[in-house]
């Protein structure tokens, strides 16, 4: 049977709006498809260089979006090296010189392990929705994957990058490719997602190049190994305590 005309003329825009999710919406999904009250990670950085190549294997415990500690277990000269967030402060333990030294200001910005990640980059909230507000700029497929096309604005002065462009799978809630901005518009860095795994109900990016665009060199490959999500992890290892042991 038919439809009358003003059943459609009725229907259509209520369908166009349940089709075109709003910006924001769609980083909520992204933020709840890799949020976990706490995991454990296993991850390995290739950073390519001039000539060079080396590669930096860490493990990682993490616990709630605002505390996380993290042992480098390769290179050799790295062995021993350990980090650890406790909400805006971190610290790193240093075994060749037996120092532990708190990483601040000016020093937030500076490579972690000759990568192209910042320690600005690893201290930022993992949940997009508290630093950002997103808007749809458009559709586009990326490496053949239906994605929303997001623009991210700062919700305050003093974020690392203070704008993003992100391409996010409309089927899997996760970021293929992202570009990072500085406050005047300059590109800073971006990143590639090569690789993604079904990991129970999530999409995780399993590879990923990480590019500093001030940088020389082809940027650095990051490499999830394993991951654990909802693991239980002892109080103690989120304990300055931890970075001598």
């Amino acid at each position: 049977m038919r439809c009358p005309p003003w059943i459609v003329a009725f229907a259509l825009p209520w369908l166009a709006g349940a089709q075109a999710p709003s910006g924001d919406a769609i980083l909520a999904r992204v933020d709840a498809n890799i949020g976990s009250d706490n995991k454990v990670t296993l991850a390995r950085m290739v950073v390519e260089g001039r000539g060079v190549t080396r590669t930096v294997e860490s493990r990682s415990w993490v616990r709630g979006m605002s505390e996380s500690f993290t042992e480098y277990l390769a290179p050799p000269r790295d062995r021993g090296t350990k980090m650890l967030k406790l909400g805006d402060q971190l610290w790193t333990y240093f075994p060749e010189s037996d120092r532990t030294i708190r990483i601040s200001g000016h020093m937030l910005r500076q490579s972690v392990m000759g990568s192209d990640l910042s320690y600005e980059d690893l201290m930022e909230d993992p949940r997009l929705t508290a630093l950002y507000t997103a808007r749809i700029a458009g559709e586009e497929a990326h490496r053949d994957r239906p994605c929303w096309v997001l623009e991210l604005t700062a919700r305050k002065p003093g974020i690392a990058y203070q704008s993003r462009r992100m391409w996010i799978d409309k089927a899997r809630d996760v970021a293929l490719r992202e570009d990072r901005y500085a406050k005047g518009g300059k590109l800073l860095k971006t990143t590639d997602v090569l690789e993604i795994e079904r990991i129970g109900t999530r999409w995780v990016a399993k590879t990923v190049v990480f590019k500093d665009v001030l940088k020389s060199g082809q940027g650095t490959r990051f490499e999830l190994v394993s991951i654990e999500f909802d693991a239980t992890i002892p109080e103690h290892v989120f304990s300055k305590a931890m970075l001598r042991k």
